[in-house]
């Protein structure tokens, strides 16, 4: 059971990996799956296992609404894929530091894509810039409300 007051970010903070429910592409039907994320100030990434080839990510082209979990405290998010090059290296390192070089190595096969999880009313219909990646200034409002 949640602690008293405690948000989202309160566990994403704590946690290495968070489930996360998609809209089946075909079926269209609920699909969870278990992921590692990373947040980073008030963004939250996510990097598919298998790239562009992963099934979650696929499904969440067609639909961008996506369902994230912490351990019984969850909130809906939009999920805008992330393809430029850089920006999904710059993804790639925060896993790696985050997990261990060896580990992303060894779990991921594929570093073409990543996916930036935003709450409702900080969507936009722009893949975030190098800039909004870097800028330690720059936050996705919203993700430190959640509760």
């Amino acid at each position: 059971m949640p602690a008293r007051n405690e948000t989202l970010t309160d566990r994403l903070s704590r946690y290495r990996e968070i489930n996360i429910t998609v809209t089946g592409r075909k079926s269209g039907r609920a699909i969870s799956n278990a992921v590692w994320f990373v947040l980073q100030e008030d963004q939250l990434y996510l990097l598919p296992v298998s790239g562009s080839d992963t099934q979650w990510y696929k499904n969440v082209l067609r639909n961008s609404l996506i369902r994230i979990d912490a351990r019984g405290i969850a909130a809906d998010f939009h999920a805008v894929p992330i393809t430029d090059a850089k920006q999904v290296s710059f993804v790639v390192e925060k896993f790696r530091a985050k997990y261990g070089a060896g580990d992303v190595r060894k779990y991921y096969s594929k570093f073409d894509v990543a996916v930036l999880a935003q709450t409702r009313e900080t969507r936009g219909n722009e893949e975030p810039n190098m800039k909004s990646l870097r800028c330690a200034k720059t936050r996705t409002p919203g993700l430190s409300k959640l509760k």
